[in-house]
């Protein structure tokens, strides 16, 4: 009875052990990154060493230090705490963006990709009409119009980039209905609407998974790109794009109000990038786990 019971528990382990062997230290780094971030956002007074609201004039300025490893801003509040405190806000617009961003390019992706020609005639022409203005415009146009809420970023930001996301599904779509496995169930008298639940919809929706993890990096850029135009969540907001807004007056003064909100956007980007392209990798097959 025992060796029936650990035989399986030992096969997990095993299995688990050749996994984490094949991830590389680079994807490894980069996922423990995302996980401090997640962290930052999901219980930030874990990682604050200061109140990030707390207001101090005599502490105004201050240059990174052992007691404010970013400094302090011109308020002299916390930088480090009010990046770790910015995270809750900007993953959220990011997340939140990105799947908005995809129901809407959802529906017109696969209206397009599955619907008759004249609808994909039809959806393909408003696409083009979409793309005929930059991404940032569409966003700047939004909150310019319904005002600077997490809500209307979050808005402006999917409207911005559902186009191109469309472009991409109503592609993927096309070409796993084109396929010879799909031509072949067809052939059998399979009913459509069978083919497109079996076939067609898990087949082109695998790789949309790891565009998805992608675009909340792209998605926060964009964000933090509104943010320092002036579009995005009014003070004292601590989200990433607020405190590079806060900081260009001080550019040359006092350097780190600019460049250590960047790294955070710039390193969050980075991290889940190598982490989606990997994920990206294993589900192509260009990943192999060894075996034990």
């Amino acid at each position: 009875m025992t060796a029936i019971t650990l035989q399986p528990r030992a096969a997990r382990a095993s299995r688990t052990g050749a996994f984490l062997r094949s991830v590389p230290p680079g994807v490894k780094l980069a996922a423990l990154v995302v996980a401090l971030y997640v962290l930052a956002a999901v219980a930030p007074g874990v990682l604050q060493p200061h109140d990030p609201f707390s207001t101090d004039l005599d502490s105004s300025l201050l240059a990174p230090s052992l007691q404010h490893p970013f400094g302090t801003d011109q308020s002299g509040r916390d930088l480090f705490s009010r990046v770790v405190e910015g995270a809750r806000q900007s993953l959220a617009i990011g997340i939140g963006a990105t799947a908005l961003s995809f129901v809407i390019a959802l529906v017109l992706g696969i209206a397009a990709g599955l619907g008759p020609r004249l609808v994909d005639g039809g959806v393909n022409r408003f696409l083009e009409v979409l793309f005929a203005f930059p991404t940032l415009f569409l966003a700047l146009l939004f909150v310019a119009v319904f005002g600077q809420t997490v809500t209307t970023q979050i808005v402006a930001v999917a409207i911005g980039t559902a186009p191109g996301y469309a472009r991409i599904i109503r592609g993927q779509f096309l070409q796993v209905k084109g396929s010879t496995y799909v031509e072949a169930a067809r052939a059998v008298g399979h009913p459509y609407p069978r083919i497109v639940a079996q076939h067609i919809f898990p087949n082109a929706m695998r790789p949309l998974v790891v565009m998805f993890t992608l675009g909340v990096g792209q998605a926060i850029v964009w964000a933090s790109g509104l943010a320092f135009l002036g579009l995005g969540v009014a003070p004292p907001s601590p989200e990433w794009g607020a405190l590079l807004d806060a900081g260009r007056n001080y550019t040359t003064s006092a350097w780190w109000l600019e460049v250590m909100p960047g790294l955070a956007i710039v390193l969050f980007a980075l991290s889940v990038t190598v982490v989606g392209r990997h994920i990206q990798e294993r589900l192509e097959g260009k990943v192999k786990v060894q075996a034990l």
